[in-house]
Order: C-alpha cells, then structure tokens, then sequence
C-alpha cells in the first residue's frame, strides 16, 4: 500500500509512525486481512475435506448422510449378600461405582432375565439366593467406562437385603461420537458403493449402524461354515462381545436393502474367545511400581478391545506395549495369552473379550 501510494504521488509522502496516512493504510490492511478470513472460511466451508464439526455434519445432511454418535460402555455385575433369607429387590436405574467412585453405572431393564419383575421394575432376588447378575450402563458417553473385570465394588446407595457389587467380565462397547476423519472416510465408501450389490456395499451400511462395530463378511458358506454357494453371512460384534437381538436385526434389514438380487444371507453374533494375560515386569522405580503396573494393565486391555474381528494377538505386541507405557519399565519376561506362551489368533468370526489381566512387577 505505502509503495502503490508513494509511486503515485508527485512529492515524498509521510508514512512515519503517528502519521495519519500510515494510519488509514493500516487500517485498510486490516480490514483486507479480515476479508481475507472470511473467504477462507467460506472456502473451508464448501468443501467436506476442509469443513469440520457442526459445517462437516450439514455438508453431510444434503446428502442424508449423518454422524454416528457415541455410545456407552456396557456390561454384567453381580449383586451378592451375606445373609440370602430374604427378598430383595433391584431397581432399574440403580446406581453402582467403580471401587474409586469416579465411574457411575445404572443398572438396565432387560425383560429376557429371569429375574426381571416388570411389575416392579426391578430384579428380584429370592430368598435362599446369593447372589445374581443384571446388565448395566455407563452413566457417560465414550471409553471411560470399558473398564476392566472387578472394577466396580461400589453401591451408589444402600439396597435393603444386598451387601456387595462386583464385575467378573470387562465391560467394553464404549465410544466417542464419530470422528471428523472417520465420517469423511464412511461417506467416500457409501457414495462408492451406491449403485453396486457388493462386499462394500453390505460393510457400509453395516458400518453406518453405530460406532464400534466389528463385522465380517463370509462369501458361499453358511453361519455354521458348511458350503452354501450363492449365501453369504454377515457376522457382527458391538463390541461388548453381547450383541443384541436388537442389533443383529437392525443388521439384518439393512442388509436386504442392498444384497445382490437372487443371494441369500444370514447375520450371526460373533463367537467370543475370553482372553487372560500374565506378564511380569522389572521396574526402575519402586515408588511408581503399582501405578506402571496399572497403565499396563490398561493399556494391554484397550489394545485387545480395539482388535478386528480375527485379530492376533502377539507375545511380542504386548511386550512392546509394556515397554511403550513406561520408561520405569526395565524388561518384561512370563508374558502368558491364555495360560500358553504363544500367539493367539482369532478365526474370522471370533473377537476377544478380555476376562483378566494380571501384572506382577518387581524392583531392579
């Protein structure tokens, strides 16, 4: 601007601080950058690649294309009692906590138990029983609450006749809404596979159900594996290792939508393969010996969570996990899968649920 000015003028200008030409050149500047903002926003905005968050969801909606939202971890706890000569009962909505109270979980209906009482909306646990176990639900939204097996041991409030809560199994099936890059990616496999009745097709709508899906597809055999030329089945996983009538009908009709004229299908629930680790560490520093061997327990158990249906998991792999946590972390040795030294691999309609993951450490 200065120089545009300066070349037009017939005698030399004051551009000097202070200057009441300097001032106006600034101010136009500014303004000319502002402007400039505001076509790059505009120009971010027009496309999916660059648009983000709610720009990127109505770019989306044109096309009737939505965002998958984020789901809460869900899992089995045992409600126990000391003395079982009464009945008690069991709300749905009842309240439990992981032994630190950081995590709440809300006990859920499920009519197929037979300890549901709909009149009463609640389990019932009869006299001379125990003990029993009912479904729950993270009280927030995302991985949080894939918490691993006897997390819970607390009672949001006191239960007349039941003294004690636990969780045997790992909880999983807890996710984050879907991801900016993660929905670009979904909406390029459903535009290419609109017009075609092909493996993609039946994985993208399969896909666009709700996050954390596993899945497999299985081309001219049956569920059970026997030969069925022309039948193919889906096989699917919400990622508890529990998938839901509710789910695999859901599966089901979208599916029929898009199979290839003159095919048969079938969709079945993945077979679970409950996984164990051992592994021993030598660590650096005894005053975080505990808290290491925590953040590999946790990280062990995330990993496998996050595996594809038949996935491997490798001795090796979680080794360098452990080493990877940590730098206290001096050598790991005894690394066990399921009470054997070697790999273990998942067939392709199999996922691993983790049962436990024991850490032993000790000090250099």
């Amino acid at each position: 601007m200065s120089a545009g000015l300066q070349g037009r003028a017939a005698q030399l200008i004051n551009l000097s601080v202070g200057s009441v030409l300097r001032a106006l050149l600034e101010a136009n500047a500014s303004i000319a950058v502002w402007l400039q903002w505001l076509i790059l926003q505009v120009l971010s905005m027009t496309r999916a690649s660059t648009s983000v968050g709610s720009d990127l969801d109505s770019w989306m909606a044109d096309f009737s294309f939505s965002r998958l939202p984020g789901s809460a971890s869900s899992g089995l706890v045992t409600f126990a009692r000391f003395t079982p000569s009464l009945t008690a009962l069991i709300p749905a909505g009842t309240v439990v906590l992981t032994t630190d109270g950081s995590l709440q979980f809300l006990v859920v209906a499920d009519a197929s138990s037979p300890y549901w009482n709909p009149e009463a909306s609640g389990y019932t646990i009869a006299g001379g029983v125990a003990s029993i176990t009912v479904p729950v639900q993270a009280t927030v939204v995302g991985p949080a609450g894939n918490i691993l097996a006897g997390t819970i041991g607390l009672l949001g409030s006191a239960l007349p006749g039941v003294d004690q809560v636990s969780n045997s199994n790992s909880f999983g099936g807890g996710v984050q809404p879907e991801s900016d890059p993660s929905f670009r990616t979904r909406f390029q496999t459903y535009i290419n596979s609109r017009s075609l009745a092909t493996v993609s097709a039946v994985e993208s709508v399969v896909t666009a159900l709700q996050q954390g899906i596993r899945y497999c597809v299985l081309e001219n055999v049956h569920s059970d594996g026997s030969v069925a030329p022309g039948n193919f089945c889906v096989i699917v996983d919400d990622g508890t290792g529990m998938a839901s009538t509710t789910l695999l009908a859901a599966v089901s009709s979208a599916v029929d939508d898009v199979r290839p004229v003159g095919t048969t299908f079938s969709v079945a629930a993945a077979s679970v393969l409950p996984v164990t680790v051992q592994m021993s560490l030598v660590i650096s520093s005894s005053t975080t010996a505990a808290a290491t061997g925590f953040a590999v327990q946790q990280a062990v158990s995330s990993w496998i969570q996050g595996l594809p249906m038949g996935g491997l998991i490798a001795v090796s792999k979680l080794e360098a996990l452990a080493h990877s946590v940590d730098s206290a972390v001096v050598s790991v040795s005894t690394t066990l899968i399921n009470g054997g030294a070697a790999d273990l691999q998942a067939t392709a309609s199999t996922v691993f649920v983790v049962s436990a993951i024991n850490i032993s450490s000790s000090q250099t």
